[in-house]
């Protein structure tokens, strides 16, 4: 099948080297140019495991190809995917700018009668609004299909080839008949194609993952709970993620949830239930827990430190907002390190992966360090904020010796307290029983 995707960021520039690698004649499209020209040669403008290895592969089988051309893009697919950015507004909104801009300028190029994809994350009725736009600018059949992508940055290859689920918003059944085919190479296994109609495919994004944040931001409740009562939230977890009913994921407390999705989707669906005369009161709770919890290991050093923070060294160990991923935008460390800042700290980073981000995000005000333990030279703590495995079973002994003082803030709860404090640190973690 012909398949064309507009957008090459996370999820476009996935979607379509998992469907070239799946048979398919793909072209994705970008208006950069100069991210364009990188993929042609092989440069790869994102980390995310597994991708370089599939992209490199499907354009040397000449199943891929890329383009800034709209036109040759939209006249190639019989199937084209919108993938693109639907940012935040000041009012929390989603911004459907892209979505709509592109929509207008493809209507004038069909040469053919298409099926439009919004595989972007758009609030309910955006497709009847690209619908729209098609009905008046073109005498071709257009169709348009609400198809919500699900895929967790650090693991979106395998997301794409083997999905839990596919969601197909279309009440057309010669689409359904289409995008069945194209999907089934990757539910081999028997995972759903669930159809429904569109506004429902729709809304089923944003409550999935408004739902994974109130887990996230109900756990770190709980771990505060947990430090005014000497309870332990790692313990706490155990207890119920045992519960068939409710399950072992997204159960672990930290410093708040980021990336490109829970925070941008939360408020994107308050903000429409507000347009809907409608007061979703335990989501918003869900986004003011979380912005606080990005403050806690701030209060944390404070308080250790007796609110004498300037010039005090911190040692920091993870920037992205995950592992596996070097994306940083609305990652915790980002509020914790500016927090600090703010109060006088100098800050030593480390990130395997997201060091040119944060570059990018605080440019000198932070020294930067390739390797994890040569950011512990000279530190007054050491701050854990990414979970990455290369920071479970570090050296203490070595770590001892070159901090200059011996405590860790574990922003993640990767170490066993009793472990760390037996090697002679001070340990602080979120809600590991701190009334002892």
């Amino acid at each position: 099948m012909k398949i064309s995707i507009i957008g090459t960021g996370y999820v476009g520039l996935v979607q379509g080297a998992c469907f070239a690698d799946s048979g398919n004649s793909v072209i994705c499209m970008d208006i950069d140019e100069k991210k364009i020209a990188n993929l042609k040669r092989g440069i790869i403008p994102i980390y995310e495991p597994g991708l370089e290895e599939l992209v490199k592969r499907n354009v040397q089988d000449g199943k891929l190809e890329f383009s800034t051309n709209l036109r040759s893009t939209v006249q190639h697919g019989k199937v084209i995917f919108l993938c693109l950015p639907t940012p935040q507004s000041e009012d929390g909104s989603a911004d459907l700018s892209h979505v709509l801009r592109v929509s207008e300028q493809m209507a004038d190029l069909f040469n053919e009668d298409k099926i439009i994809v919004s595989k972007s994350t758009v609030p309910v009725g955006t497709v009847d609004r690209v619908r729209q736009i098609m009905r008046k600018k073109t005498d071709h059949e257009v169709d348009v299909v609400s198809n919500p992508e699900f895929l967790k940055e650090g693991a979106a290859v395998q997301d794409s080839l083997k999905p839990d689920r596919i969601v197909i918003g279309t009440r057309n059944k010669r689409v359904m008949t289409v995008m069945t085919e194209l999907y089934a190479p990757f539910v081999r296994t028997g995972n759903p194609i669930l159809m429904m109609d569109e506004r429902s495919a729709e809304l089923t994004k944003y409550a999935s993952n408004a739902f994974l944040a109130t887990k996230i931001s109900f756990m770190n409740e709980l771990a505060n709970l947990c430090e005014k009562t000497g309870a332990d939230i790692d313990m706490v977890r155990k207890g119920m993620g045992t519960d068939q009913r409710i399950g072992q994921q997204f159960l672990f407390a930290g410093v708040g949830y980021g990336g490109s999705c829970f925070p941008k989707d939360v408020k994107a669906l308050i903000k429409t239930s507000q347009e809907n005369d409608f007061e979703l009161r335990i989501l918003r709770s869900v986004d003011e827990v979380n912005e606080r919890q990005k403050k806690v290991l701030v209060r944390k050093v404070q308080k250790y430190f007796d609110g004498q923070l300037k010039e005090k060294v911190i040692a920091v160990w993870g920037l992205a907002f995950k592992p596996q991923t070097d994306d940083m935008r609305d990652a915790s460390s980002v509020e914790v390190i500016n927090g600090l800042l703010e109060l006088g700290c100098k800050i030593k980073a480390h990130d395997p992966i997201a060091l040119s981000r944060a570059k990018s995000i605080f440019g000198n005000r932070v020294e930067y360090f390739d390797r994890n333990y040569d950011a512990l030279k000279g530190a007054d703590a050491l701050l854990v904020i990414t979970e990455w495995n290369e920071f479970r079973r570090p050296d203490f002994v070595k770590m001892k010796a070159l901090m200059k003082r011996q405590v860790i803030f574990d922003g993640r709860n990767i170490y066993e307290p009793k472990e760390v404090r037996d090697q002679g640190f001070e340990y602080f973690g979120i809600g590991r029983g701190s009334i002892k």
